[in-house]
């Protein structure tokens, strides 16, 4: 029988939500679970020493090193990572980084299939970098390399010889010298990305943007395991629900949006979502068990790609998410079989 387990940094899997979802679902799958941490490795006698569920409680037991790996969170330090590395020797590995927003804009970019879905993109390395490209473009946003679920992003406008910078909800206005200061700082603590602002409104005026989930399925095939809208709960530009966004209802949302095209506009999201997932997934070494592409839609209803994330939330629909992955650890299982 296959033994699959799940990795993580905390000791106990009652504290981890995607824990009891994913043993449930592999004894439902006819699979093999254990729930154990770094320090449960014993690499001498190739066993791991973790916890199992059954009868309702998470039980002791000691296994060899389960066949596949579910990696669902980063090692917290470098004895963490080392002993990640060393697992990998010896097991399959569920998940895989994408890399920060410029590698995956590059990627993208250089593969050409979905080039005109991107928003054209730079790192920010001085403040000229930002007065040349807002000649080019007259609002712009800044966001930080390495996602930070909607956080210190920041929106600005060249209005005449003056720079309105947003944060939030706080507006401020500075001339060049002291918008020059202000980004020096800001880039100061990390490498920021910069992007032409691409407004994503909703009829009433709110930020929303689309966050297409994607999972492999027993086949290793892409299926669709959600599309939602992403709104912001205020006038703030960044709907992420991290940051005081809220989720919506596909259909409900599209009809109240684009009316007569709703369905043309889910038909699209949809084909996007599992096209766009295959080309990506070809563009890496290591396959990806999923995605989470959060997609922008402009007025003219042309879609933009505003990030690609390998480890999207899927908070109060763990059990969806392990109905796909369990299934998907028994494919890698049996395609490591055959190598």
């Amino acid at each position: 029988m296959v033994l699959v387990g799940m990795l993580h940094y905390r000791n106990n899997p009652d504290t981890v939500r995607k824990a009891y979802p994913f043993a449930a679902v592999a004894k439902m799958e006819g699979l093999d679970f254990i729930y154990f941490t770094y320090h449960d490795v014993d690499f001498n006698k190739k066993i791991v020493k973790g916890l199992v569920y059954e009868q309702g409680i998470w039980l002791a037991k000691q296994t060899e090193i389960p066949a596949v790996i579910i990696n669902s969170c980063n090692p917290k330090n470098n004895k963490q990572s080392m002993i990640m590395e060393r697992l990998k020797r010896h097991a399959v590995f569920t998940s895989y980084p994408v890399g920060n927003k410029i590698k995956v804009y590059r990627k993208i970019k250089k593969a050409k299939t979905f080039a005109a879905y991107l928003i054209p993109s730079i790192v920010v390395n001085s403040e000229n970098d930002l007065y040349s490209f807002l000649e080019k473009h007259s609002a712009a946003v800044l966001k930080p390399l390495s996602g930070n679920h909607g956080k210190r992003i920041y929106f600005i406008n060249k209005i005449n010889d003056m720079y309105k910078w947003t944060d939030g909800l706080n507006e401020q206005f500075y001339k060049k010298e002291e918008l020059k200061a202000l980004i020096l700082q800001v880039i100061v603590k990390q490498k920021y990305l910069l992007q032409p602002f691409i407004e994503c409104k909703t009829k009433s005026g709110l930020t929303y943007d689309f966050r297409l989930h994607v999972q492999k399925n027993g086949t290793g095939q892409w299926e669709k395991t959600l599309i939602y809208p992403r709104i912001s709960g205020n006038s703030k530009k960044v709907s992420n629900i991290s940051s005081g966004g809220y989720r919506g209802e596909l259909d409900p949302f599209l009809k109240a949006e684009f009316g007569e095209d709703s369905l043309k506009m889910k038909q699209t999201l949809e084909e996007f979502a599992l096209t766009f997932a295959a080309h990506f997934d070809s563009l890496y070494p290591n396959p990806f068990d999923e995605l989470g592409i959060d997609i922008g839609v402009d007025q003219q209803q042309k879609l933009w790609i505003f990030e690609v994330n390998w480890r999207p939330g899927s908070n109060n629909r763990e059990f969806e998410v392990g109905k796909r992955l369990i299934p998907y650890c028994r494919f890698l299982a049996a395609k490591k079989m055959k190598q």
